[in-house]
């Protein structure tokens, strides 16, 4: 549906610390050339996600303009800042959250909208819904502590049926770390997101320059 193309590569999703910390996590990492930024941060009230992820925005965007910044579950937050101009550009939703079809609705054909799956049965459920999607989250990689799914690990070798049965582009996520890149890329995956490889890391714009040189090598193989 998003009519500009977008990079999915190297896709950050904020982790934990304050608001300063994540501003300067997520604008390093755009700086190096991240191309999707998903502010997500719970638990965390809609006020609280408001304030941050307008700061996130305003930042990213000075720092790389092509640097896409997605709100996590909060979708009355996005179309809120959307509608006051910020350069924020659409949400990432949960299977518990908002329909797709509702969001789409609501936010207009030029928003990004991603959703989370993690199994043949949800890729299949998002096939579905692919003329309303622009992307799918598939999780985790590997078992993670930053968010619990319920659903097993995928694996190495679970990407590619994934990505030969998604009718969308596949991120992989869930403890992913710039040492998995090049073996994920070469599963036909379109990106890798991860939270920890940069929030905890003492320079993000490094790190997605490892990142995104990983991701290639891998397509290479």
């Amino acid at each position: 549906m998003y009519k500009n193309r977008f990079d999915l590569r190297c896709y950050v999703v904020t982790g934990a610390g304050s608001v300063e910390e994540i501003v300067h996590t997520a604008s390093q990492a755009a700086l190096g050339g991240a191309g999707v930024i998903q502010v997500r941060s719970k638990p965390i009230s809609p006020e609280a996600m408001r304030e941050l992820a307008a700061k996130v925005a305003v930042e990213v965007a000075r720092c790389n303009p092509k640097t896409r910044v997605l709100i996590d579950d909060h979708l009355d937050v996005a179309i809120s800042l959307m509608r006051e101009g910020l350069p924020i550009h659409g949400v990432h939703l949960g299977q518990d959250d908002v329909s797709v079809f509702q969001a789409r609705e609501l936010l207009g054909s030029d928003a990004i909208i991603g959703l989370t799956t993690g199994t043949a049965e949800l890729v299949t459920a998002a096939n579905e819904a692919a003329h309303v999607l622009d992307y799918i989250g598939a999780g985790p990689f590997r078992k993670t502590p930053t968010k619990d799914s319920g659903r097993p690990p995928i694996g190495l070798d679970g990407y590619p049926p994934l990505v030969k049965l998604s009718a969308l582009p596949v991120v992989a996520i869930g403890d992913v770390t710039p040492d998995d890149v090049r073996d994920l890329s070469a599963t036909g995956v379109a990106g890798v997101a991860m939270v920890r490889a940069f929030s905890q890391s003492d320079n993000p714009q490094k790190v997605a320059h490892e990142v995104l040189e990983n991701f290639e090598a891998g397509r290479a193989l």
